[in-house]
């Protein structure tokens, strides 16, 4: 029993396999129909040569391309546009030329640009400049100015150092960064001196001020000046010797005459 079992699957087996190759030779096999009709039109319409058949059918349904299929063909399109590409290469490294040299130009000018050059060579003046400013604005109000005036001139300041900031920031070249530059410290300069005559001005009115009011409280008392240059008198006479009117060593007359013993 077990034997015939076995033979029944072995001949299953078997017989899927012979399926299985008939299914694969049915596959693999490849049937070619060729049509010459159509051979000879996509030769015409890819190269224009050959000519387009059936003869009788084009002639009557389709004269004007027949006529026209032989010169309208894909090879002629094709050879314009290779030669266009091929005229199209001197432009491309033109182009390419063209773009490495900016490439290159725009590279310096990045560097030119994001290297503060100028700050170097002359952003030392420029803050010793803004120092001495800002130390002569600290002296207004000790000078006899008020608050309002050192609002104004530190609105002054605060102007310059964001102009300076604003070059540091920019994006231009240092030739264009140094101008800039040194327009602020000319500014400054200017500003500082306007500065200056107004510290005069405020100093000498100050002064002023005290000797007028000085001379306005002095209270002048006439007896003692008197006073004083009397005493003042008696002591130069005395360091020279002074004799008064009637002196009794003399023996005579004087008349008050007054005499000076050197």
């Amino acid at each position: 029993m077990r034997n015939v079992l076995l033979n029944i699957r072995a001949s299953r087996i078997a017989a899927a396999i012979m399926v299985c190759n008939i299914m694969c030779g049915n596959a693999q096999s490849v049937t070619y129909n060729h049509d010459s009709a159509k051979q000879t039109q996509i030769t015409v319409m890819e190269t224009g040569a050959g000519s387009l058949s059936p003869e009788l059918y084009y002639t009557l349904l389709h004269s004007s391309y027949k006529s026209s299929a032989a010169s309208t063909n894909k090879l002629s399109y094709r050879t314009l546009a290779s030669i266009d590409c091929y005229n199209q290469i001197a432009d491309a490294d033109a182009i390419d030329s063209a773009l490495v040299k900016r490439a290159e130009v725009e590279a310096l000018n990045i560097t030119d640009r994001e290297i503060d050059i100028a700050w170097q060579t002359e952003g030392r003046k420029v803050t010793d400049k803004l120092e001495d400013f800002q130390k002569n604005i600290n002296r207004i109000l000790s000078a006899g100015g008020d608050v309002s005036g050192l609002q104004q001139w530190t609105e002054y300041y605060n102007m310059f150092d964001c102009a300076v900031q604003a070059v540091k920031e920019a994006y231009m070249p240092n030739a264009q960064r140094k101008k800039a530059y040194l327009r602020i410290y000319a500014d400054i300069t200017e500003r500082n001196e306007l500065l200056v005559k107004y510290l005069v001005l405020l100093n000498t009115r100050s002064h002023t001020s005290s000797l007028l009011s000085s001379v306005d409280t002095r209270v002048i008392h006439k007896d003692t000046i008197v006073s004083e240059a009397r005493a003042h008198w008696k002591s130069s006479m005395n360091g020279i010797g002074y004799t008064g009117g009637n002196n009794a060593s003399s023996g005579g007359d004087s008349d008050g005459e007054e005499t000076v013993n050197r």
